[in-house]
Formats: structure tokens, C-alpha cells, sequence
């Protein structure tokens, strides 16, 4: 391995070491921001259902640690690491990161501050991690009580929740696009309390009857404009934002030729849009 790798292992081990300080569980993170280590039931016949019972490391998220014994021996199993992951969800910070994308044409920093505004919710001084990409990722923490899933551009397009069982890339991981630094004036924050208004965003609606017709009437048709107003540059994003918010709904299954047909019309072919509808689908828990 090339000393400028020996180096970035180094660095992001104390960077891992100094997280886990601070109660923050990490993982070994590779240059693709994957987990460094590989599953071990990777050949076996059937998919593993194991969270690290077997022992062994290569589980992802669950090998998380603040254990600084551990959390060294899991670099040391991959050397090749130059980042680390802190995971989300767990106690004692409860974490939940906002990551906000700066990908295409779309302004997702622009689309929380007008979330705010509709919800009535201040984003109070927090950790700021800025990606390689020009983005940004907030840390917030939640209540013990509450579970936040992770989610893709369910809040608003460009705006995607790290929750439990997810993972935020590290201030001072470097990856194959640059380094993740802290914001200047943020790094000797805690994670601040995330707005109770926000919470109620990003945690699942309850489960309730619906009446689809109705809905697919309704809200279906607004859906549909949304995504036929997408620009280039757009139209994966609002597509896939659409189809969440069908599916969630309960009227997925019945938009899924409407949404087709007009990302068909903003220029997306038959074949994506249907694979972004699928992806929608999955994201949000239901069979394409």
C-alpha cells in the first residue's frame, strides 16, 4: 500500500478514535464510502440474515463500535480504509443526519429553509460536515423512542435522512471525490436536538385506511404535474421524489403509468422510468 494510504488509514483511524470518544459508533470506510470490510456470508448459498452473531467482522453498520480496542482492530482488518462511518440511530446521541445534495439542477438547501418555513422549524447550531461534492450533512439527534428510517428525497427532492441503520461519512475520511471536513465554527458542537416539527417529517406516517380512489384523484394528479414540470437534470429526481410520495400514500401501484407515461414525456425513456419507480418502490418498503 502507498504511503499516502498508510497516512489516510492513519488519520482516519484517530479521526475514528477521537468520534468514539464523543459516543459516536464507526466503521472502517473504503475510498467508495462502502464499508471496508466485506461480508463473510458473501459465498454463501443463501442470503444471511446475520448482524454479526457469527462473530466475525464484514457486517456493515452492525460492526459499529465506540470500543477503542475494537474499533482498532476493525482498521486493522482493513488496511486499505481511508474513512470511517458513524452509524445512526444509536444511544446515546440517537443520531440523525440531513443530507443536503447539490447534484443537477436541484437546491436542497433552498428546499429545507422553505420546509422550515411551512413547518414552522429553526435548524438549531449543529455539527456541518461538507462533502466533496459541495453538499452538506447535518447531525441532529433524536428522541430514544423514535426509530427515523433512512430515506432518499422523501422530504423534498435533494434531500436525503440518515437513520437507523444508516451511516454519515466522517469529518476527515478521504474518499475517491476529496475529503469530508467540518464546517468552520462546527466541529466543537454536539449534535443538536432535531426540531420536533422536523421529526414528525421524517418519521413514517402512520398506518392508516385511505380511501385511493379519492387520493388518486386528488393528490395523484399533483404528483403527475410535478413531475411533468421537471427540467433536464431533474427528471430522475422528481420522478423518484413522486413515486415515494405515491407509494406512502397508498395509490403507488395505481400512479406507476401516469408517472411513467409523463417522465416519458419530460424525456426519460420507458425503461428508466419504470426502474425509478421500482427503486421508489423498494425504498419505501413495497413490492415494484
Amino acid at each position: 500500500m502507498a504511503t499516502t494510504d498508510r497516512q489516510a488509514t492513519t488519520l482516519a483511524l484517530a479521526h475514528a478514535l477521537s468520534a468514539a470518544e464523543r459516543g459516536l459508533a464507526v466503521i472502517p470506510l473504503s475510498r467508495t464510502k462502502l464499508p471496508a470490510l466485506r461480508s463473510p456470508h458473501r459465498d454463501d448459498p443463501a442470503p444471511s440474515r446475520c448482524h454479526g452473531e457469527c462473530g466475525r467482522f464484514g457486517h456493515g453498520v452492525h460492526d459499529a463500535s465506540t470500543d477503542p480496542s475494537r474499533i482498532r482492530e476493525l482498521f486493522a482488518a482493513a488496511p486499505w480504509a481511508t474513512g470511517y462511518g458513524i452509524a445512526c440511530g444509536l444511544p446515546p446521541h440517537h443520531l440523525i443526519g440531513v443530507d443536503l445534495d447539490t447534484k443537477g439542477d436541484t437546491d436542497s438547501s433552498a428546499a429545507l429553509r422553505e420546509l422550515a418555513l411551512r413547518h414552522l422549524f429553526t435548524i438549531p447550531p449543529t455539527v456541518v460536515v461538507l462533502t466533496p461534492s459541495g453538499g452538506r450533512h447535518l447531525w441532529l439527534t433524536g428522541p430514544p423512542d423514535a426509530v427515523v428510517p433512512n430515506s432518499a428525497g422523501r422530504l423534498a427532492p435533494g434531500i436525503d435522512i440518515r437513520g437507523a441503520g444508516g451511516y454519515l461519512v466522517g469529518p476527515g475520511s478521504r474518499t475517491r471525490h476529496g475529503s469530508y471536513t467540518a464546517a468552520p465554527g462546527t466541529a466543537h458542537l454536539a449534535p443538536a436536538p432535531c426540531p420536533p416539527a422536523l421529526l414528525r417529517l421524517l418519521l413514517p406516517p402512520p398506518h392508516a385506511h385511505r380511501h385511493v380512489h379519492a387520493t388518486t384523484d386528488a393528490h395523484g394528479r399533483g404528483l403527475v404535474q410535478f413531475v411533468l414540470a421537471a427540467h433536464e437534470g431533474q427528471r430522475n429526481t422528481r420522478l423518484f421524489w413522486a413515486a415515494c410520495r405515491a407509494y406512502e400514500n397508498g395509490i403507488g401501484a395505481a400512479l406507476v403509468g401516469p408517472l411513467v407515461e409523463a417522465a416519458r414525456e419530460t424525456g426519460l425513456t420507458e425503461r428508466e422510468a419504470r426502474a425509478t419507480v421500482a427503486s421508489a418502490a423498494r425504498m419505501t418498503g413495497h413490492r415494484p
